[in-house]
């Protein structure tokens, strides 16, 4: 890959997991819980979005902040493996990590160490190489990488960030909501606000659209030239859900995948619902990210679906 086709500029969110599965949630207290084996995987957002936009054939390009530790070297195989361009400066604080929780549902509860300093700022240069080139950057919620935001924008390429279970207070939060051109959220922290939050976005960001990602409740879509909707979560024949870790990413993935490619916000919100779907129906996070076929033919089942029960209409 040649710098010029740069598609995405994913800034930030590397880390790894490591998957407890428990009956259920919440866990009753007990001194200890027999469970099944425990993986470390690969993780995070910034993961989820470079893995999942570079599997559907978005020339993708990830830096970030890792430590040398085991699992920054953990990092580091997998992106090779994948043929992912990943470029980084080390930090002695080392790789964020998780530990995920994930019951028989496939309902997730995360504990999240960010490793780093809070006030951690690496050299601009980082991000700003590779933005020269690149059409599209998403930002992960670190709280350096607005400034990729801030930077991109001056460029002229367009930009998104995941503001993930934001309760509309937070003002970690705000900087990325008000600086991105797409803002995805989750849904699980807005139930009776929703609606304030997303036109407080509206009025105060440059944003053009905020899309509330809420699991087996499908996504919602607000337009700033006016006007929403409601896309349902899918549901793939073969392939139940196990495991939500890593949905919400590949929903965004998917989502940009149809968007960069001129795609309208129905469309890319229908291909964020597939590839979500598809995530979690395999165990771990970022296991196996939908590819473009795969990904093609589920898009025209769902659209047969559509023709049968809603006149070609499915949003």
């Amino acid at each position: 890959m040649t710098p010029s086709t740069t598609d995405v500029l994913v800034v930030g969110g590397a880390g790894v997991d490591t998957i407890v599965r428990v009956e259920a949630l919440p866990v009753p207290f007990a001194d200890s819980h027999v469970v099944p084996p425990i993986d470390t995987v690969v993780g995070h957002t910034g993961s989820g979005v470079a893995l999942g936009c570079h599997r559907l054939g978005l020339a993708t390009r990830f830096v970030d902040v890792i430590g040398d530790d085991r699992e920054g070297r953990m990092l580091l195989d997998r992106f090779a493996a994948e043929g992912l361009t990943f470029e980084h400066v080390v930090h002695e604080s080392g790789t964020r990590r998780a530990v995920n929780l994930v019951d028989a549902g496939g309902r997730r509860m995360s504990f999240y160490d960010p490793r780093h300093p809070y006030d951690l700022a690496p050299d601009p240069t980082l991000w700003r190489g590779p933005l020269g080139h690149a059409r599209h950057v998403h930002a992960s919620i670190m709280p350096w990488t607005v400034g990729a935001l801030e930077d991109a924008a001056a460029a002229g390429a367009t930009t998104s960030t995941d503001l993930h279970d934001w309760d509309g207070h937070n003002p970690h939060h705000r900087p990325f909501a008000y600086a991105a051109d797409l803002v995805f959220v989750s849904g699980s922290r807005l139930d009776g606000i929703e609606a304030d939050v997303v036109a407080d976005v509206l009025d105060r960001g440059r944003t053009r659209l905020v899309i509330v990602m809420d699991g087996a409740q499908g996504s919602r879509v607000t337009v700033r030239d006016g006007g929403s909707f409601a896309v349902p979560a899918i549901d793939i024949p073969g392939r139940p859900a196990i495991d939500s870790n890593g949905a919400g990413d590949a929903y965004v993935s998917g989502f940009l995948h149809t968007w960069l490619a001129g795609g309208d916000a129905h469309a890319a919100a229908r291909t964020g619902a597939v590839a979500g779907a598809w995530a979690c129906g395999t165990a771990g996070t970022h296991a196996s990210p939908i590819g473009a076929d795969e990904l093609t033919r589920q898009l025209e089942r769902v659209g047969h679906v559509g023709d049968r029960s809603a006149g070609g209409r499915v949003s």
